[in-house]
């Protein structure tokens, strides 16, 4: 299974414990992905706090027509500092997500580490090559945009 990783870094305007309110509430997935997506959230076990051990279950459409289920598992918390989602299920046979936020002058520092693999042996390489790679770094792009604005607004 080949293995895919992606770092992006973003400076945001806002404090750690600003970022980490946002960012570890899943209800706040839904406005930073794209309304195409049409996220919807179908559980959260043990309350809308974040901790390690919850899962999050939710429906997204992955390509136009294509909806699927989704659960993902946060499986380490180290607030305000940062958290990691897995999934278990869902539409990429691996999915390792850490999001990371660093205090800096001004602001924090967030960064997203993903590492990522498609299923279907060479069909998925082909489809990473195709179109998935390009989708999950417009996700990133839109992701970006959307907290520049939304965070601009707030300070």
């Amino acid at each position: 299974m080949k293995t895919y990783h992606l770092t992006r870094t973003q400076f945001l305007p806002i404090s750690q414990a600003e970022a980490w309110d946002f960012f570890s509430s899943p209800r706040n997935l839904s406005v930073i992905t794209p309304a195409h997506m049409n996220f919807e959230i179908l559980s959260i076990s043990g309350g809308e706090k974040m901790f390690s051990g919850q899962v999050i279950k939710y429906k997204v459409n992955v390509l136009p027509y294509i909806r699927t289920g989704w659960i993902t598992k946060i499986t380490d918390v180290q607030e305000p500092d940062y958290f990691i989602d897995t999934q278990l299920s869902g539409p990429f046979a691996l999915w390792h997500h850490k999001h990371i936020y660093k205090s800096v002058p001004g602001g924090i520092e967030m960064i997203d580490e993903l590492d990522y693999a498609i299923p279907l042996g060479p069909l998925g390489q082909i489809a990473k090559w195709l179109f998935v790679g390009q989708h999950v770094n417009a996700i990133f792009e839109y992701r970006n945009k959307v907290l520049q604005t939304y965070f601009q607004k707030k300070s």
